[in-house]
Formats: C-alpha cells, sequence, structure tokens
C-alpha cells in the first residue's frame, strides 16, 4: 500500500482537486448577473498593461473566437463594466478599460474569495503552491503554443531603471522602446517573454 508522501506526490492527486476547484469556480462564476468570460475579461483588463488592453489581446488571452470576445465586450460595454476608446498614436486598433463600476464588480468575483483563503495558507506552502502552478502553466502553454502572457518584470525585454530621467516612468520596455511606470511594470503583457 502507498504511503502517504507517495500519495501525495502522485500528480492525479494534485490535478483532481484543480480541475474540481475549476469547476466549482466556473459554476460561481454565473453570480452577479455576469458569465465566466465576462468575468475573465475584466480580470484581464485589471492585470493588462497599456500595450494588451485591446481586444486582439483579450481574444489571445482567453483562446477565445474574435465573435466570442466581440459579444462579450459589447455586453461589458452595454453593462457599463468597460469603455471603449481609441488606441494613441494612430493605430486603428481600441484600448479597453474599466470603469468605476467595472472595477467595483471586481470586487465581487467569486476568486477573490480563494485568493483570500490562499492568502490564510502558510507562507511556505503558498510559495511553494505558486511555484508548482506556475510550472505546470508554463508547460503547458508551451505545448499548446500560446502566449505567456507574464509581468513585464519577469519579461526578458524589461529594464529596471532604463530610463532613471523620463517622466514616463523608471523603467523601460526595449520591445516597445517605451518607459514604464513601477505601476506598469507589475502588470501583464501579450509580449511577455520570459528570462532565459
Amino acid at each position: 500500500m502507498a504511503g502517504e508522501d507517495e500519495e501525495e506526490a502522485d500528480g492525479r492527486m494534485i490535478v483532481w482537486p484543480l480541475e474540481r476547484l475549476a469547476r466549482v469556480m466556473r459554476a460561481r462564476e454565473h453570480e452577479g448577473g455576469l458569465n465566466p468570460a465576462q468575468w475573465e475579461a475584466l480580470r484581464f483588463l485589471a492585470r493588462a498593461n497599456r500595450f494588451s488592453n485591446s481586444p486582439g489581446a483579450l481574444t489571445r488571452y482567453l483562446g477565445a473566437t474574435k465573435g466570442t470576445i466581440s459579444q462579450t465586450i459589447i455586453a461589458l460595454e452595454r453593462k457599463g463594466y468597460i469603455s471603449k476608446s481609441a488606441r494613441a498614436g494612430g493605430r486603428k486598433t481600441l484600448s479597453l478599460s474599466l470603469t468605476p463600476k467595472g472595477e467595483e464588480m471586481l470586487k465581487r468575483d467569486p476568486w477573490a474569495e480563494v485568493a483570500a483563503a490562499a492568502q490564510d495558507l502558510g507562507g511556505k506552502t503558498r510559495r511553494r503552491l505558486h511555484r508548482g502552478l506556475s510550472a505546470l502553466l508554463a508547460g503547458e502553454l508551451e505545448r499548446a503554443g500560446l502566449a505567456s502572457f507574464g509581468l513585464c518584470t519577469s519579461c526578458r525585454f524589461f529594464r529596471e531603471k532604463g530610463r532613471m530621467q523620463d517622466s514616463g516612468g523608471p523603467h523601460l520596455c526595449m520591445l516597445f522602446e517605451h518607459p514604464l511606470t513601477q505601476e506598469d511594470s507589475g502588470r501583464i503583457c501579450m509580449a511577455h517573454e520570459p528570462r532565459g
């Protein structure tokens, strides 16, 4: 008979609770008059940097069709949770932003309760869980050929204090050749490439 330590190390024993948690949360995401895709869009826009707050980036992040994302954007705009504007710099793409009402709605996000419960775990458990889940996600994204959408600070194009004299921010995105504020650097980006 397998010992407790062996059972804990079995991959299935890790995946089963993840699968169940995802299913429970998917059901809860129908609360508050939103559907799961709309919640995911709000969460994405709350985390995305200014290079990634577009319908195209949202489509890539969610792995959805353009039609699904278009309908999601229309519904969220109609409900007053997001706004659309022309992207600065003359590009023909749209910029999506959360409205104050959208930011308020995110305070009722069902996943926020899970985040609070995760915060109650011990520090060592949180760090190990974060590392393990991050590694699983990175492997799956690589197998599927999907973009990582990681934080600027973990990207190979990020230069800390690369623009100390720039009023736009002390950091630099070498890919877009733009300064980044401290807040920008803690957001996710569609062009993220993990450091090697």
